[in-house]
This record gives structure tokens, C-alpha cells and sequence, in this order.
């Protein structure tokens, strides 16, 4: 029995480091959303401006980091809820089916899968400079 007593220790600190790594890649995993651009056209009626349809898949708890845009965006929930904070507003959950518009300029500091267990995806239309990226992240 001694040896398995001496073993006990190394055991639990590898069992225990071994959870820590799998924590951390799977946080690392929920950093990225997934965004995929469907369209993008420039605006013949308003010069040096773009529109753009656009999907964001969330994974089960996942969550954007906080950002702008530059232009205005209107977000449609097309799968599971999708928790949003806009500027100085309150969070709200958006279900399949509902929208909600952000306008140029504005700070989403909340945007995530309201679920643990079950995918989100948002269809994004944004009108914004054609230049411009899609968001620009905040200061923490």
C-alpha cells in the first residue's frame, strides 16, 4: 500500500493539471464566434459606403468580446437566444425570430449565446463606410 500512497500526490496534480489544460482550450474555443460575410456590395447610392449580410455562429456559452461599428446593423436571431447590450441599455434576450438594430457608432458591450447547451446564429445587416472592418474591438 505504500506505493500507491507515494503515488497519490503526482497522480492528483496530473489529474488536476490535465483539467486545467482542457479548461483553458475550451475557453480559448469560446473566444471566436464564428462570423461568415454571405454578401457584400457597394452602396451606388451613397458613395464610399457598403452594405453587408453576414452570419455569427455561437457555440453553446459563447460570447463576443465587446466592440463597435463603424455603421448600422441590424441583427436578426435565426436559431436559439442571443443576449445583447447595447450602448447604455439593458441586456436583453433575443429569441429566433426577433431583431433588434444597433446604430453607427454604438458599443455593444454584450453579445452571446443565451445557452450552455444549445448553438445561436445571428443573420447581421450592416451599412457601413467601405472601408471600414466589420467591428472594431473596445478597450478593456
Amino acid at each position: 500500500m505504500k506505493p500507491l500512497k507515494h503515488l497519490a500526490a503526482p497522480l492528483c496534480c496530473l489529474a488536476f493539471a490535465g483539467l486545467m489544460s482542457v479548461g483553458s482550450a475550451r475557453a480559448h474555443e469560446a473566444e471566436q464566434e464564428k462570423v461568415t460575410v454571405l454578401e457584400e456590395h457597394p452602396m451606388l447610392n451613397a458613395p464610399g459606403k457598403k452594405a453587408m449580410a453576414l452570419t455569427v455562429d455561437y457555440t453553446p456559452g459563447q460570447a463576443s468580446i465587446a466592440h463597435s461599428h463603424s455603421g448600422s446593423a441590424i441583427a436578426y436571431v435565426l436559431e436559439g437566444e442571443v443576449i445583447s447590450r447595447v450602448n447604455d441599455g439593458k441586456a436583453m434576450t433575443y429569441k429566433a425570430g426577433q431583431t433588434w438594430y444597433e446604430p453607427a457608432g454604438s458599443k455593444h458591450y454584450e453579445s452571446r449565446n443565451a445557452s450552455a447547451t444549445k448553438p445561436a446564429k445571428l443573420l447581421v445587416f450592416i451599412l457601413l463606410d467601405d472601408k471600414a472592418d466589420i467591428l472594431t474591438p473596445l478597450p478593456k
